[in-house]
């Protein structure tokens, strides 16, 4: 019989808990995980960020705390990364229980904090009070909500993170245009050369350059949501995180998908679910849109998230290719009315 821990509370070190199965490590605080940037794997990716700044001319160094999501404190210059990035194996128990691990990768990882760096920066030197910042990006009181619409083809937004992010607010805005310039190897002079948003890109290179040395006027340091005092379990965490992502949750469909396709090759002639519904994207999407009248382009993203779902599931077809087309067309369009209200619009995405 597995034996259930109690959460304890002195703080522990990794060698107490990293070989523990799931069963005994999931009932642990977060708090006690004794969790910490420095001489974890995401040392080097901070330690990457502080040089590209450098290499850039600007001495501002954003703090990094643990936190429980990405994110930058509101107009408070400091960078919160998920908890679970800080140890192999919180990000296996992620991605177990989420289905992915944001930033997981160091390529990932590096775009999130360019981008996180560029609201630090934002907030450090109060940039955003700026009359021409407000021209080129917009009031920075514009209301925020993560549900926004936006134009997937405009050049006046660089192209950085997913989901056309640059279009959310105008601090993402700002925040992505900079992750764009301070980018190794980005050649945005050139790559954007004929793009409206150029403007963008060279005031924040001049911006940056008369920066530079310059002291910041923000030194506030509050960490909100910060690991260290998160007294939540690991279970109740991921229990309440999947409940508030609704359906933003990657596996939100899952029990759907699993009544049109099979867990297990049942035939022959059975063949990758993702397969077919690559094949046949485009006239699945066609027939929704038909039917629907809902946007081809949300469509297109909501059949992508199935595929995607497919796969990682490792499902297959329990009909013919024409068959299965009809289904899952049937199950789009029984889903997309809900699915793609205004308020699920961006987990689609």
């Amino acid at each position: 019989m597995a034996r259930t821990l109690k959460p304890r509370s002195r703080v522990l070190s990794p060698s107490d808990w990293e070989n523990l199965p799931d069963e005994e490590l999931l009932p642990l605080r977060v708090r006690d995980l004794g969790l910490k940037i420095e001489d974890s794997p995401l040392q080097a990716c901070v330690n990457q960020l502080y040089e590209e700044l450098s290499a850039r001319g600007l001495s501002f160094r954003p703090p990094c705390f643990l936190a429980d999501e990405w994110f930058c404190p509101d107009k408070v210059p400091i960078i919160g990364i998920p908890f679970c990035l800080s140890h192999p194996r919180l990000k296996q128990i992620e991605q177990r229980k989420m289905y992915e691990v944001e930033g997981g990768v160091d390529a990932s990882c590096m775009r999130l904090l360019r981008h996180e760096c560029g609201h630090a920066i934002n907030y450090a030197y109060d940039l955003y009070k700026r009359t021409r910042w407000r021209e080129l990006f917009g009031a920075f009181s514009a209301h925020y909500s993560t549900i926004y619409h936006f134009q997937p083809y405009s050049r006046h937004y660089v192209m950085h993170l997913e989901d056309n992010y640059a279009q959310a607010h105008p601090d993402e805005d700002f925040a992505e245009t900079f992750a764009v310039w301070l980018t190794p190897g980005s050649d945005w002079e050139n790559k954007y050369a004929h793009w409206p948003v150029i403007s963008k890109l060279r005031y924040v290179d001049n911006l940056m350059r008369r920066i530079g040395e310059k002291t910041p006027t923000n030194t506030q340091r509050q960490t909100p949501y910060s690991a260290s005092r998160m007294t939540s379990t690991l279970e109740a965490y991921y229990a309440r995180k999947r409940k508030y992502m609704g359906e933003d949750f990657p596996g939100y469909y899952d029990d759907s998908l699993k009544v049109v396709f099979s867990e297990a090759r049942e035939s022959a002639g059975a063949t990758r679910a993702a397969r077919v519904l690559r094949k046949f994207r485009k006239q699945i999407v066609k027939g929704v849109t038909a039917w629907t009248r809902h946007r081809k382009y949300d469509i297109h993203h909501l059949v992508r998230r199935l595929v995607r779902r497919c796969d990682a599931l490792g499902l297959y077809t329990r009909s013919g290719e024409a068959e299965t087309v009809i289904e899952v067309t049937a199950l789009v369009c029984a889903i997309v009315d809900r699915a793609l209200t205004p308020e699920a619009l961006k987990g689609q995405q």
